[in-house]
């Protein structure tokens, strides 16, 4: 059994896509397309911008879904999931990969999505910290033994849990993090505190766009980040969905769940190798690849 398995935030690199825009014209009519939706030339920033440009929240992650989304389509034949599952923003390009949403509603969603939660970032000082070493139920102590918003956020593999909150609240969860025997214990560059409760105003917003979009029975089953189950049905994708901005990432447990579903091989679709490496920490017997276009 083959997933695939799409990137989130942090993937990005200048001059991404631009392989798939001069060797495809149906790539190539994707990202006009897409030009015209957000009514910016994206492609600009994606191919020729500075670090800085693409670093932007509203840039960076439909870039991401971009680059994605494209190289999925491009595949044709070569795209054959029994299932899939995206990290964070990844969740949006999967589910488009997967046609349970339309190109154009999926880029639209997460162009709403990076919106929101700009400003949800711009309400209240914010951060992330990423703790190795400790066990996931060590790291959840700490943070509910601290009266400021700190939560975990991603459990990215075993002994490596990212946490969300106040800049207050996670400084106070490194230092006990540090005093537990963390391997490291370091704050992210990220703009806010992404899969916490200082997200609520981003999924309120984003809520309703979700409930109005058309979501259809995908080609195969998503493993979603708020549960790391299995989903078809569309009603429930929704819901899930709505819950992913103020929920944590699952994919420790996504990719235990799929491992025990029989998946053999995982197939990451877009920029970077970085759910390859999670899978090979969790499995060294699995096999991982890149997509790519002949």
């Amino acid at each position: 059994m083959i997933a695939y398995v799409f990137p989130g935030q942090g993937a990005q690199f200048v001059g991404m896509g631009k392989d798939l825009f001069d060797k495809s014209s149906k790539a190539k009519d994707l990202f006009l397309k897409a030009n015209s939706i957000l009514k910016f030339k994206i492609t600009d920033v994606m191919f020729d911008g500075t670090e800085e440009d693409l670093k932007q929240t509203k840039v960076t992650q439909p870039a991401i879904f971009l680059h994605s989304v494209i190289l999925a389509r491009i595949l044709g034949s070569g795209f054959r999931p029994d299932m899939v599952a995206g990290h964070s923003l990844g969740e949006f390009s999967a589910l488009v990969a997967n046609d349970t949403i339309a190109f154009e509603d999926g880029l639209k969603l997460v162009a709403k999505r990076a919106d929101a939660m700009q400003k949800a970032c711009e309400v209240e000082e914010s951060t992330m910290a990423a703790i190795l070493g400790l066990d996931d139920d060590v790291v959840e102590e700490i943070c509910s033994s601290i009266p400021d918003v700190v939560v975990p956020a991603n459990y990215n593999s075993q002994g490596q849990l990212v946490i969300s909150g106040s800049v207050p609240g996670v400084e106070k969860a490194i230092e006990k993090a540090n005093a537990a025997g963390a391997k490291r214990a370091l704050m992210l560059k990220v703009g806010g505190a992404f899969h916490s409760p200082l997200m609520e105003p981003a999924r309120v917003e984003l809520s309703d766009a979700i409930n109005k979009t058309k979501f259809t029975r995908g080609i195969c089953p998503i493993y979603q980040n708020v549960t790391g189950q299995s989903v078809t049905d569309p009603q429930i994708i929704k819901t899930n969905l709505v819950s992913q901005l103020t929920s944590p990432v699952r994919w420790t447990q996504i990719m235990k769940n799929m491992l025990a579903d029989g998946v053999k091989e995982v197939v990451e679709v877009g920029p970077g190798k970085v759910l390859q490496g999670l899978f090979k920490k969790t499995d060294r017997n699995i096999i991982v690849r890149s997509a790519e276009i002949e």
